[in-house]
C-alpha cells in the first residue's frame, strides 16, 4: 500500500495552491470532516464546479501544534533567532506540524520589561517583516515544512512599534499581522493594536491574541463570535495557577481549544474546559500536541447561543 507523510501530502497541497487563500477557508461554517482536504478544479464549470466550490469549504479537523517553551535572551535580536532556527529545526528533522506557536516578543526577548529601555529605545529592538532577515528565514521555513506559524516580535511602523504575532502561513506567506491590544505598565512602551479579526486557514478560522489579552473576556468572546474555533495565545508574563483558571475558564465559556505558549509552560486548554496539555518540563524546547478543532463548537456552542443580548446593556 503507497503510504504517504504528512508534510509528503502537503508538499503536494501546496503545489495544488493550499494556502491561505480563499481555496481554502471560504465560510465561516465548517461542516466537520475529520481530516479532509478537498481540491477544486482548475477549469470547468456548471454543477460540477459548484460542486468542488463546496468540497473547498471543507478544512482539517485534527492539527498538530508544536509550541516552543524557550526563554529568549533580552534585546538580543540574533541569538534569539538563531535560537529559534535551532528549534525549528528539530521539529523539521523529528515532528510533522500544522502550526508552530512561539512565545510574546520572541525575536527581541520582549524587551519592554527592561526598566533601562525606554519608549524611545524600542524601535532599536523591532523589525520591519518585509525587510528582516530573520522573518525571510521563518517564512523560508514554514514554506518549506508547510507549517503556519504565529511569530512574536516587535514589529516597527510608521506609527509607532507594536507587540506583533506575525501570521505565516503554509506557503510561507505574510497572510496577517496581529499587534496586542491591551496595554498596562511596561507594555506601555508599544502602540496599541487596532483590530481584532480572524484569519483564514485550512483548519478553519482561527484567532490570536497576546499574553495580557487573554484577562479581557472581551477578547476571547470577539475572535469566537467572529467564528474561530481555536485561538493562539503568545505570552511572556503571569503563568501558575491563577492563569490555569483563567484560561480553562476562556475556553469554556466560548466552546473553543486555547492554545496558550510561554517560554516556561505550553498550556492548551479545550472547549470543555479540560486540560488538554500542560507542559513545564524545562528540558524540552518544544511540546506537540494533537488537538480535534471539530469538538470546539465555537458560535454554535450553547453558551453563545443561548445568550441574553437582550439584557445585556450598560451605560459605560
Amino acid at each position: 500500500m503507497l503510504t504517504q507523510t504528512r508534510r509528503e501530502f502537503l508538499k503536494i497541497a501546496g503545489a495544488a495552491g493550499i494556502g491561505a487563500s480563499a481555496a481554502l477557508a471560504e465560510t465561516k461554517k465548517d461542516n466537520g470532516s475529520p481530516g479532509c482536504f478537498a481540491f477544486a478544479k482548475q477549469n470547468g464549470g456548471g454543477k460540477e464546479n459548484e460542486q468542488t466550490k463546496a468540497q473547498t469549504r471543507k478544512t482539517i479537523s485534527r492539527i498538530r501544534v508544536a509550541q516552543i517553551k524557550v526563554y529568549p535572551d533580552k534585546g538580543k535580536i540574533e541569538t534569539n533567532h538563531t535560537k529559534l532556527m535551532e528549534v525549528l529545526g528539530d521539529i523539521e528533522r523529528k515532528d510533522e506540524v500544522d502550526v508552530v506557536v512561539t512565545p510574546e516578543g520572541f525575536l527581541e526577548g520582549y524587551v519592554a520589561t527592561e526598566k533601562s529601555v525606554t519608549k524611545d529605545d524600542m524601535v532599536k529592538y523591532a523589525i520591519d517583516p518585509q525587510t528582516s532577515k530573520e522573518t525571510s528565514a521563518v517564512s523560508d521555513w514554514a514554506r518549506r515544512n508547510k507549517t503556519w506559524i504565529i511569530y512574536g516580535c516587535a514589529r516597527k511602523a510608521a506609527d509607532g512599534v507594536f507587540n506583533t504575532a506575525l501570521i505565516y502561513d503554509r506557503r510561507g506567506t505574510l497572510a496577517g499581522i496581529y499587534d496586542k491590544l491591551h496595554l498596562q505598565k511596561h507594555d506601555r512602551k508599544y502602540t496599541p493594536g487596532k483590530h481584532l479579526h480572524v484569519y483564514e486557514s485550512d483548519f478553519g478560522l482561527f484567532g490570536v491574541m497576546i499574553c495580557a489579552d487573554r484577562r479581557w473576556p472581551e477578547t476571547a468572546r470577539t475572535l469566537t463570535l467572529q467564528g474561530a474555533r481555536v485561538i493562539f495565545n503568545p505570552t511572556y508574563g503571569m503563568h501558575g495557577d491563577l492563569n490555569l483558571c483563567i484560561m480553562r475558564t476562556r475556553s469554556y465559556e466560548n466552546g473553543i481549544f486555547i492554545i496558550f505558549t510561554h517560554p516556561g509552560q505550553s498550556l492548551i486548554t479545550g472547549p470543555d474546559g479540560a486540560i488538554v496539555c500542560n507542559n513545564q518540563d524545562k528540558s524540552q524546547t518544544y511540546i506537540v500536541t494533537e488537538i480535534d478543532l471539530s469538538k470546539a463548537l465555537a458560535d454554535m456552542s450553547d453558551h453563545i447561543i443561548d445568550r441574553r443580548k437582550d439584557l445585556y446593556k450598560t451605560t459605560k
